[in-house]
């Protein structure tokens, strides 16, 4: 590729991980942002509050999720026992079954990674991956 630079692979990547997880997500009526949701949840429950720096959501977007997935029926919601103001969220069955269908695909394609490039390419991407993260945290001048 002429010209490209390396913030616009890992975008270009991105995009077509996103798009392939919500192609598989609609075969079951749902969406990647459902089904990293559903991962996401604990199985005791997790605070709503906690939800949205786990899935790197804005809140506004985590309530739609959550209607959502709460008129789907894989998910209730009930006031946190340890804070009145709170509420936690549990996976109901529908949700758990979906939630095992999410974990599949991930660990599908996942699998396909590992058998695609060798450790030593892995080990490398992760390391390269954590460096920009942490040029990303630490805000280095550019």
């Amino acid at each position: 590729m002429k010209n490209t630079t390396i913030d616009s692979v890992i975008k270009n990547t991105w995009q077509a991980i996103a798009r392939m997880y919500n192609e598989e997500a609609s075969k079951y009526g749902a969406s990647m942002a459902l089904g990293y949701a559903l991962l996401n949840i604990d199985k005791e429950g997790t605070p709503s509050t906690a939800l949205a720096p786990r899935l790197g959501m804005e809140p506004t977007s985590l309530t739609r999720t959550l209607k959502t997935m709460e008129e789907k029926g894989l998910i209730i919601k009930k006031k946190n026992p340890k804070d009145g103001r709170g509420v936690n969220i549990y996976l109901t069955p529908l949700g758990v079954e979906k939630r095992g269908l999410s974990k599949q695909t991930v660990l599908n394609f996942n699998n396909k990674l590992l058998e695609t490039f060798s450790q030593q390419e892995i080990d490398s991407f992760i390391e390269m991956s954590e460096k920009i993260q942490n040029i990303i945290i630490e805000r280095k001048k550019f």
